[in-house]
């Protein structure tokens, strides 16, 4: 089993994840913001992780050092319970129709961490949390996990469609992208031999 946990503990959160990348899709989410605990659900279910997240944090000021912070060790544990990356398929893909929604998200597990985010909300807020730390807790996964990440939403009216497509879209693209190839399981899929570094 390719797993891994983390934490991170400082002055304004205190956090453990662990992640399974070889699980069957289980959870035990609690970060104190409702939003955000049913979109990491919404990764592990569909991506096939297990994924375990506690996490206390200042959420009393606001949410967005518990949304980052919780990102960023989701994207270590992927990285650690990933290894060397030998074997790995490396690149994922997902389109993701949700209703009137439809969100393209791709992933390079590459070990070079890159975000193009290109979705645009209508409101400020969804439920108490702000729209604009949803491409905060993207891209702090994608420093985290050393990955290469696309996320385009096409179209899409309803705000809560548009962002949870966005994380099923992440979730089906990793579980592409982490999967192991049986044709070289045995080896890192790049010409260089190694993942990271410079193209």
């Amino acid at each position: 089993m390719r797993q891994a946990t983390v934490e991170r503990a400082t002055k304004e959160t205190r956090i453990k994840v662990t992640v399974n990348l070889d699980g069957t899709g289980s959870y035990a989410v609690a970060t104190g913001i409702g939003f955000l605990d049913h979109m990491l659900e919404q990764l592990s279910r569909h991506s096939l992780m297990d994924l375990q997240v506690e996490a206390k944090g200042d959420i009393h000021i606001d949410f967005h050092h518990t949304t980052e912070d919780v990102a960023i060790c989701i994207g270590e544990a992927v990285a650690k319970a990933l290894g060397d990356r030998k074997g790995i398929g490396r690149y994922g893909n997902a389109v993701i129709p949700m209703d009137e929604t439809l969100t393209e998200v791709a992933i390079d597990l590459s070990n070079r961490p890159y975000l193009i985010w290109n979705v645009a909300f209508t409101k400020p807020k969804l439920g108490e949390m702000d729209t604009e730390l949803f491409k905060e807790w993207f891209q702090a996964f994608a420093q985290g996990a050393g990955a290469t990440l696309h996320v385009w939403n096409k179209y899409g009216e309803n705000n809560h469609h548009i962002v949870e497509s966005c994380y099923k879209g992440l979730a089906r693209a990793l579980r592409q992208a982490a999967e192991i190839d049986v044709r070289k399981a045995d080896a890192v899929p790049s010409t260089k031999g190694v993942l990271g570094g410079s193209l």
